[in-house]
């Protein structure tokens, strides 16, 4: 990986995020491609309604001839979650990745998909948004001196916990099986976080007021005021927030694109699941063509800019 500055950076490797790498390297940009192919919807899916596309094919296999073809016109790739997201007074934003690595670029392009953050327990649904979150850094604030517990294996739960340390009197964290970067896992083992390791949550406990307890799968109950569900990376929820980009203003679950994909926040783009439904890898990969070369475009532009 390089470490001059990337004209695009594109989150998520899914049909969407490929699709833009390929339109954006293709114009001869510099491009980055983040994430972890596994962690999309299409990864353990068959396909067989995609145009040009005879029988039934295996989405593992869809995206690994994808990647391919991402490197081949010169895009760079690495297998990390993005943690946070920032941008710079001279335009450029600034993402930091789940080692510690902190990137910059000119144009940004957010195609994670939608995260299947439900847990599935008794209570979750009874206390969500009476001590149910499943987005650290928008409620970290109304948990001020509380004490909180995180669920999940991945970088967002990690990097979940750490963060509500500046906010909580006392974290948890529910975590059946750790699977992060080493790097990641030396800041959650140096930091106060108590690590209830290889422990699952079995039931949300509480009443009128809200959450007052989580029931583990030992039958040991944890006196909590919070409980934030993290499964997985880092969301769209999570990483609009940090910017400022606009979420759909009926459910606040989707980014809100125009035709050309471009968020609120100039040279930040959307593309696939993020958008909304329709869940069809056709519209992602119709929404990452769009992104990729528009992300491209302004990425030139602000390069002139600047030069």
């Amino acid at each position: 990986m390089s470490d001059s500055i990337y004209d695009v950076i594109i989150v998520g490797t899914g049909p969407a995020g490929i699709q833009a790498a390929i339109h954006a390297s293709r114009k001869k940009t510099k491009v980055l491609l983040l994430g972890r192919i596994e962690n999309s919807a299409l990864y353990p899916a068959h396909v067989e309604n995609y145009a040009c596309i005879e029988g039934v094919k295996d989405g593992r296999q869809l995206l690994e001839t994808g990647m391919t073809q991402a490197k081949r016109f010169g895009a760079e790739r690495l297998a990390e979650d993005l943690l946070k997201i920032n941008q710079q007074e001279n335009g450029l934003f600034a993402v930091e990745t789940e080692s510690g690595k902190t990137i910059l670029c000119r144009a940004l392009i957010l195609a994670m998909g939608t995260a299947k953050t439900k847990l599935a327990v008794p209570g979750e649904s009874e206390f969500a948004g009476q001590g149910v979150s499943y987005c650290v850094d928008c409620d970290a604030n109304f948990f001020r001196g509380a004490t909180v517990m995180v669920v999940g294996n991945h970088s967002a739960a990690i990097d979940g916990a750490l963060t509500l340390l500046d906010y909580a009197r006392q974290v948890y964290l529910a975590a059946t099986e750790l699977k992060v970067s080493e790097e990641l896992l030396r800041r959650l083992h140096e930091s106060k976080v108590e690590v209830l390791a290889g422990r699952r949550v079995k039931e949300i406990r509480g009443g009128d007021t809200g959450v007052q307890e989580v029931l583990l799968d030992n039958n040991e109950a944890i006196k909590t005021e919070g409980v934030f569900i993290e499964l997985g990376s880092k969301g769209a929820l999570q990483l609009a927030a940090q910017i400022g980009v606009q979420m759909d203003m009926e459910l606040f679950k989707y980014i809100d694109v125009n035709r050309r994909q471009e968020t609120n926040i100039p040279g930040v783009y959307a593309a696939g699941d993020i958008t909304g439904p329709p869940y069809q890898m056709a519209k992602a990969v119709g929404e990452g063509c769009v992104a990729g070369m528009e992300a491209a475009v302004y990425a030139r532009n602000k390069q002139k800019q600047q030069s």
